[in-house]
């Protein structure tokens, strides 16, 4: 799956004013409109037609569709989806979302607008509820379980619904047979039901908390107690009756006793544009950081805690918790971790990941934490579980501090995209730790005086004689031979051959003099880094195998000088390593030949030309990496 480069840290959320285009003409609708008005033309939309293959991506339709004309926030940014006005029927009737009035097209549309986000119909099907919620409101979603909720669950209800909160409620299956399988109550599992409103009635002197729920079906409802005809309505004026709109049509909505509902129902999600909808009396400025992710395997996909020797290499997200809630010795905060286009993804076999987040207190620790610092260190916080959810997301209070938040799915190797949400009620700082690239290389050491030379020098300017011949250079040819020659006698090592083109990099980054050749000065030099890589190598290499793995690889370049982001990690594992993300010493050497390359060519363009710096290192890097 492609991962996209994104500049690293937290990013400001965005608005609808700041809506991407998705087209692929790159217009945004005003523009569309106004060239289908310039011609005279009803708009047809080429990126999703109306055909089979907007409707499934599975099966071929069952009944013959005729698309006819009637007459969004996703991953932390606002969407501009251009869709046209043709809609899938059968019979002249609409096929999927539809208003009970028949010449009333708002909903399909809007859902034709979903559908094309997220590849087809078909995506759509299954999931959970609050995923629509959040694509359409851009809020901050939160799961209850009723039979684990808080006492003062009906405040919060009664709270978030106040403040425009979306709601929703549903029946948990423990099997695909009980899917829509009514109950003895008429209540359907499995299926998205909507919470619309909570109020008290009193009944005999006593107050009585009601909820009242509605199925999308418009149809299908509770026959329990406080149900639209149960004998509980007698107890209650014509006038309360009135205010809680109560009828006895068969429209879909109904009330219920809050108790019942809590028995009856298994979960409910909350979906609210802010964190304080849901507890707070006054309405707060709650800040928000975004940080945009990949997990890669063989670089950044660690999985969770169980799995250690990998956990570490997960994207690695320092928060910094600065100011005290008033009046509290503690720091609110929310964390949402959201997997990104799993729907869209469906087609190719891609199914939502089980996913989670742990909490690690960190006080003076910089740079990406290592495998050690997980060993001995426990999590401060973290979510309540891992589950195959495209959003998790948890109330944390901890103490004002520097934390690392760790996103992962549970399995190690698994590879997706996400966005992470940080909702703080003070100001709290966020930053990166994969996201710069540091390159700290040792100064080559000065050339011994003529005469003062050690027996070790000696016969290696013998060796340098023997390899260069009478210009006393040494050519690719001859650096290739000889280093072949070398590194296939060693048998702690894995290696294939090096070629001419490897051979040509290395003098380049070693010829100072610019003739295409190394001098003994030269060809020391890299000799005395070639030494020093082969001990990295061997020092890496955890089973010594031979190879080195590619999540040891991050510190094995560290330790080499080249501490480097997430992106240009990821392109390096794909670049280097075999299908067991195995390196082989030949690997190594080429990649560190490239990236001190690299490095020294930034350095020196950026020294002479200072309108260059506009583009930093990490940048740089990685575009020569890909020539």
């Amino acid at each position: 799956m492609p991962h996209l480069y994104r500049a690293p840290g937290p990013q400001e959320p965005s608005t609808p004013k700041d809506a991407r285009i998705t087209h692929s003409s790159g217009q945004s609708f005003e523009e569309l409109r106004r060239a289908c008005l310039q011609k005279g033309v009803l708009f047809e939309d080429p990126d999703f037609p109306a055909d089979g293959s907007s409707l499934f991506y599975s099966e071929r339709p069952q009944i013959p569709f005729v698309w006819k004309r009637p007459g969004f926030w996703q991953h932390s940014e606002w969407l501009d989806v251009v869709i046209d006005d043709r809609l899938p029927t059968f019979r002249d009737r609409l096929v999927f979302l539809h208003s009970a009035e028949h010449n009333e097209f708002w909903s399909a549309l809007l859902e034709k607008a979903y559908a094309k986000l997220n590849g087809s119909y078909e995506a759509l099907k299954g999931g959970s509820a609050i995923e629509a919620m959040e694509d359409f409101t851009g809020g901050v979603a939160e799961t209850f379980t009723t039979r684990e909720a808080p006492g003062n669950f009906y405040e919060i209800l009664e709270k978030a619904l106040k403040r425009g909160s979306l709601v929703g409620c549903s029946i948990d299956i423990r099997n695909a047979a009980e899917s829509e399988a009514r109950t003895p109550f008429g209540l359907i599992k499995g299926h998205a039901y909507t919470v619309t409103g909570v109020d008290q009635v009193n009944v005999r002197g006593q107050k009585v908390e009601l909820i009242r729920v509605r199925n999308p079906w418009g149809q299908v409802e509770w026959t329990g107690s406080w149900s639209d005809s149960s004998s509980e309505w007698r107890s209650v004026g014509p006038a309360e009756q009135k205010r809680l709109c109560h009828t006895a049509l068969d429209d879909g909505e109904f009330w219920m006793a809050f108790g019942d509902f809590r028995a009856h129902f298994d979960k409910v999600e909350v979906c609210s544009l802010t964190p304080d909808a849901l507890e707070e009396d006054a309405v707060h400025k709650w800040e928000v950081t975004v940080h945009q992710g990949s997990w890669v395997r063989g670089s950044t996909a660690g999985g969770c805690r169980n799995f250690l020797d990998t956990f570490w290499t997960n994207p690695q997200i320092k928060l910094s918790l600065t100011e005290k809630d008033e009046g509290q010795e503690e720091c609110t905060f929310l964390v949402a971790l959201m997997q990104k286009d799993r729907r869209k993804l469906k087609r190719f076999g891609a199914n939502v990941l089980t996913i989670g987040y742990a909490i690690y207190q960190c006080p003076g620790q910089e740079g990406h934490l290592n495998k050690d610092f997980f060993r001995y260190h426990a999590s401060q916080a973290r979510s309540k579980t891992f589950i195959n959810l495209r959003e998790v997301s948890d109330r944390f209070r901890l103490p004002p501090g520097d934390y690392i938040l760790i996103p992962s799915t549970f399995e190690p190797h698994q590879e997706a995209d996400f966005c992470l949400r940080i909702f703080s009620e003070k100001k709290a700082i966020t930053r990166d730790m994969d996201g710069s690239v540091d390159i700290d290389l040792p100064e080559p050491p000065k050339p011994t005086a003529p005469g003062r030379e050690t027996e070790e020098e000696r016969q290696f300017q013998t060796l340098f004689e023997q390899v260069a011949g009478e210009d006393m250079e040494v050519t690719a040819e001859e650096l290739k031979y000889v280093l072949n020659a070398v590194l296939q006698k060693k048998k702690d090592i894995k290696f294939k051959e090096l070629s001419l083109i490897s051979c040509k990099n290395i003098i380049s980054l070693m010829d100072t003099s610019g003739n295409g050749k190394l001098e003994f000065s030269e060809f020391k030099v890299f000799w005395d880094k070639l030494k020093k890589w082969m001990s990295l190598f061997l020092q890496f290499d955890a089973d010594r195998s031979g190879t080195m793995s590619s999540y040891e690889l991050r510190n094995a370049l560290k330790a080499a000088g080249f501490q480097l982001s997430s992106p240009l990690l990821q392109l390096i594992v794909l670049r280097y390593t075999d299908l067991e993300l195995q390196l082989c010493f030949d690997d190594f050497l080429n990649c560190l030949v490239r990236l001190e390359n690299a490095s020294r060519v930034f350095q020196a363009l950026s020294t002479k030309n200072k309108e260059f710096i506009h583009l930093n290192i990490n940048e740089f890097i990685i575009l020569t990496m890909n020539i």
